[in-house]
């Protein structure tokens, strides 16, 4: 018998502080009467920015957090170019992430106060930033480089205890808490961490279980000094004096780690010369930062095709040219370190080694929009900045590039981001960062497909019962959990299309594990699909077939499912190796954001612009441990 090590039944019931008692000896007849694990999916976006941001307002952001709560609960707005947009559905959540270092600083850049215009940079900033257009959009790239490289002026670098700084932070918990409605929107507070080492991204989004009157105890950790520090230890530092302080709870999640050049999950301390990882970091990294961000508009970072060449949905939105703000080009070895496959595999790799792994990793989606204006649906996206809001130049026009690197990017190569799915058991503040924090939680590239994932003991008669998630709970344990068994787990997952989407392809689980010698490997197993198709000679499944028509553009169901579901036990299981699952969900292929362009501009694309798309959502992995 299976026996589940972590989020049994009895733990969801005890952890939801609703453990049920039956005094009558039997089960109650309703199947619904005592149940406290998580039953609802809810969607929203873990990473945004206002023109708060100074990227973002500098380049012509004007919608501030209280105009963003207003859209993301669904009302109309006009973007920051004067277009009218408004979501699809309304988010059940959200987190306004805004960027810790030079808190407030773009609101005095903007109106041109007198201790901008004092200084060289700022003064400036504040006469490019007023031309607006490519002036302003160029003055933004330049305003990242100077920060990232640390050539920024002191002054524009608002620390906490200034009047900016304080007051913009004061403010935004402010508005998160006037829109906050338990269980029907939630305002989460939150901010991203701006650590920038050279170029490479470090950056964390830090998000509060709390409200205001713990939050306000304190001011975000920055990057800059003197109050800041760009080495992680220190961020984890400050949360754990937040919480022994203010009695708080509070997490960090990675940033798409695909702009950090590899050294955001590199295998050795940077900050310490390059020393091995002691006990200590490894223990401490692995209690503050449980989710790894997999994809947003910049890019996808699941899976890479140098790394899985026999995935062939490995190549997905792509970006691998170079580190955030394009001063150092990527190289094949920084590969392995900045996408989540491989990265779990290394996370292994400490666990058989030291007894702790750093990189155990649940799967969050996020935007990383700067237009305040989190828009996922490929029909009806306003872009990654306001430069590239709805116009039939945005697809084609060069983004960001170096020019001695010979590195250049258009902006087709952002994709439409994808949010965050949880389990929980309320859409409230307690709910959503709960199940962030058991890693609960799923991605998706966009869609709101629906996915559940269970490893433990399961039969396949057990998918003739209606309530699979009580199965699951019971008789092992969700996504995000530990397993340990004596005998081969099996696993129970299954899927549906998002109700206004497509439908699904298939559904794989991919397993990544340590063998004895202590290699990696991985294998991708399609484990249930739509249709009559069967697997090649070479183990491969038939493609399902394209009904996406690029003149309208639509697509049809006629192909694909809407619901997916099987019982897999992994082939190849041994006992006495560290290993880890998780579910990757295919929709049927889509227009792309590209394609919607093209019909509404009237505009022929160039060869290179994708026009199609595969959608799909990334389940939390569930580790298998041996035993001793």
């Amino acid at each position: 018998m299976i026996k589940p090590s972590l989020m049994t039944m009895a733990a969801i019931l005890a952890a939801t502080g609703a453990v049920a008692q039956d005094t009558s000896g039997s089960a109650p007849y309703s199947p619904n009467a005592n149940r406290a694990f998580p039953d609802m999916v809810l969607f929203g976006d873990t990473h945004v920015h206002s023109a708060l941001s100074a990227d973002a307002g500098g380049g012509g952001t004007t919608l501030m957090p209280r105009d963003m709560y207003r859209f993301a609960k669904g009302e109309q707005v006009n973007s920051n170019t004067g277009l009218p947009v408004k979501l699809s559905r309304p988010f059940d959540f959200y987190m306004l992430t805004e960027h810790t270092d030079g808190m407030g600083v773009i609101t005095d850049i903007m109106r041109g106060a007198s201790n901008v215009m004092a200084d060289e940079d700022g003064k400036r900033y504040h006469e490019e930033f007023a031309k607006g257009g490519d002036a302003a959009k160029q003055a933004s790239i330049d305003l990242i480089a100077q920060f990232s490289q640390g050539t920024l002026s002191e002054a524009l670098l608002y620390q906490p205890g200034s009047e900016g700084y304080d007051n913009t932070w004061k403010d935004l918990v402010q508005a998160a808490e006037e829109f906050n409605e338990p269980h029907r929107f939630t305002a989460m507070i939150a901010y991203e961490w701006t650590s920038l080492v050279a170029g490479n991204n470090l950056h964390r989004n830090v998000i509060f279980r709390d409200g205001p009157e713990r939050a306000l105890q304190v001011v975000p950790f920055l990057m800059s000094p003197p109050a800041g520090s760009p080495d992680p230890r220190d961020l984890w530092n400050w949360m754990q004096n937040y919480e022994d302080t203010t009695g708080g709870d509070v997490l960090a999640i990675p940033h798409n780690p695909n702009l950090s050049n590899g050294i955001m999950f590199a295998p050795n301390d940077l900050f310490r010369d390059g020393q091995a990882f002691d006990r200590e970091y490894l223990e401490t990294r692995q209690r503050w930062e449980r989710l790894l961000e997999i994809g947003q508009t910049k890019g996808d970072s699941e899976a890479h095709p140098l790394l899985s060449p026999t995935d062939e949905f490995a190549n997905y939105e792509r970006w691998d040219w170079a580190n955030l703000d394009v001063t150092e080009a990527k190289t094949p070895e920084m590969i392995q370190y900045e996408y989540a496959r491989s990265i779990l595999k290394h996370g292994l790799d400490f666990q058989a080694k030291q007894g702790v792994n750093p990189f155990k990793l649940g799967f969050v989606g996020g935007s990383d929009i700067h237009t305040g204006l989190t828009t996922q649906d490929d029909d009806n996206f306003f872009g990654a900045f306001a430069w590239m809001e709805p116009s039939k130049d945005r697809a084609t026009m060069f983004a960001k590039g170096n020019e001695e690197l010979d590195i250049g990017y258009k902006g087709w190569q952002y994709a439409t981001p994808g949010p965050t799915a949880v389990w929980a058991t309320s859409n409230t503040r307690a709910g959503i960062f709960d199940a962030m924090e058991r890693r609960e939680v799923y991605a998706t590239t966009g869609p709101r497909i629906t996915v559940r994932f269970f490893g433990g003991d399961f039969d396949p008669s057990d998918l003739k019962q209606r309530d699979l998630a009580k199965i699951g709970y019971t008789n092992g344990v969700p996504m995000g959990g530990d397993l340990a068994a004596s005998e081969t787990p099996s696993f129970l997952v299954y899927a549906m299309r998002d109700p206004i989407g497509a439908n699904l392809d298939r559904i794989q689980i991919i397993k990544g594990w340590i063998d004895a010698n202590g290699d990696q490997h991985e294998h991708v197993h399609d484990v249930v699909w739509a249709g009559d198709r069967e697997p090649g000679s070479d183990g491969k499944l038939p493609a399902i077939g394209n009904t996406v028509d690029l003149s309208v553009p639509t697509w049809s169901n006629a192909i694909g499912a809407a619901q997916l579901e099987t019982v897999w036990t992994d082939p190849d299981f041994d006992p006495t190796q560290n290993a880890f699952y998780y579910a990757r969900v295919i929709e049927i292929p889509t227009p792309r954001w590209t394609a919607y362009d093209a019909v509404r501009f009237d505009i022929d694309m160039p060869p290179e612009v994708k026009m199609i798309t595969r959608e799909r959502a990334y389940t939390s992995p569930i580790w298998y441990t041996p035993k001793g």
